[in-house]
């Protein structure tokens, strides 16, 4: 399903770049704008290096580092000079690109974004990060919810961002609305080393859905993010996986056509099929219902946890925010979605 990291690339497969791209410092303006040519250059890389390369995927913090800075100046736009430096690239270099922002919120804190651009440097997909890395991360929660898109060959992709990975309703998510291919961008540094990989080849597994996933790589004199960039196929399987080299690029060939077979034809273990269809060898058709607590619970807005009194962490104070004094406001609709 490989293809040697995608130098034989099949007529059905998709070829995706993972950059375990070098953790950046990034405090001024002047840092910013270097940072935004640096990711320039490595689109250029990753298509002189492999020419039927489709997608190239930069990790979360790619461009701001993991200062956790919500400094005004800082904060980057849709339509500012870093988002429009990406498009040029993915144009230029005839490839589709997945990037990373910290987005301005003239409402609140600022957003953690994640966008992919095709390769005529159309803006395809537009996510806010759902579960910011608490109480650790100061980013305002996701509120367009997690969009899938048709990217390069008709794979149906979707993407999320770092923690959101640790919750399977997220890549539940990505799968019912269609994602063959699920991306995961991160920052994540080694003591998560184990449940990074354990996620990826279960959020693949559980939904018959391949996964790509990586982080940022290497120190920045503060923190050291991992790298550690995976391909999972449909079956949870790791088919190519990186280490600890800063800046290199880690690829693979998705294949949606396999992805598809196994969605139609498996019998034991299609999970994603069988949640609504449980039992269906007794029952027509299976039970068709909702048993889950804990979905009932949310949808009626009274999920508590036997323990909720208790927990301990639930603002941002131990990481020196001060608790915060709004309310979510709810889910607005996607710019990018009709």
């Amino acid at each position: 399903m490989n293809g040697l990291s995608g130098l034989n690339k099949s007529p059905q497969g998709v070829v995706v770049g993972l950059v375990q791209l070098q953790l950046p410092v990034v405090e001024t303006v002047e840092q910013l704008s270097a940072q935004t040519q640096k990711i320039v250059h490595m689109v250029e890389k990753a298509r002189k290096s492999y020419s039927a390369m489709d997608l190239v995927v930069f990790p979360e913090y790619a461009l701001h580092g993991l200062s956790m800075s919500t400094a005004e100046e800082l904060m980057v736009n849709l339509d500012g000079p870093e988002v429009q430096a990406f498009k040029a690239a993915c144009t230029a270099n005839k490839i589709w690109g997945c990037f990373s922002i910290m987005e301005k919120n003239p409402d609140g804190n600022p957003y953690n974004t994640g966008l992919i651009i095709d390769d005529t440097g159309e803006l395809r997909l537009y996510y806010r990060k759902f579960h910011p890395w608490v109480p650790v991360e100061p980013w305002e929660p996701g509120n367009m919810g997690i969009p899938v898109i048709e990217g390069p060959k008709g794979i149906k992709i979707g993407l999320i961002i770092c923690h959101d990975g640790m919750f399977p309703e997220m890549a539940r998510e990505c799968a019912y609305k269609g994602a063959e291919l699920m991306i995961r961008t991160a920052g994540y540094t080694a003591p998560i080393r184990h449940s990074w990989k354990i996620t990826n080849q279960s959020n693949a597994f559980q939904n018959l859905m391949a996964t790509a996933s990586v982080c940022l790589c290497g120190s920045d004199g503060t923190f050291d993010s991992m790298g550690e960039a995976m391909f999972c196929d449909h079956e949870g399987q790791v088919i190519e996986a990186g280490g600890g080299r800063s800046d290199e690029i880690i690829c693979a060939e998705i294949r949606p056509d396999l992805i598809r077979e196994a969605r139609l034809n498996w019998g034991v273990e299609n999970n994603i099929y069988q949640l609504w269809h449980r039992g269906y060898v007794a029952v027509q058709g299976g039970a068709q219902d909702c048993p889950y607590s804990f979905m009932k619970d949310m949808v009626s807005g009274a999920f508590a946890l036997p323990w909720e009194a208790n927990v301990v962490h639930k603002d941002g104070s131990s990481c020196g925010f001060a608790p915060p004094g709004r309310v979510y406001i709810g889910e607005r609709p996607n710019l990018l979605e009709k």
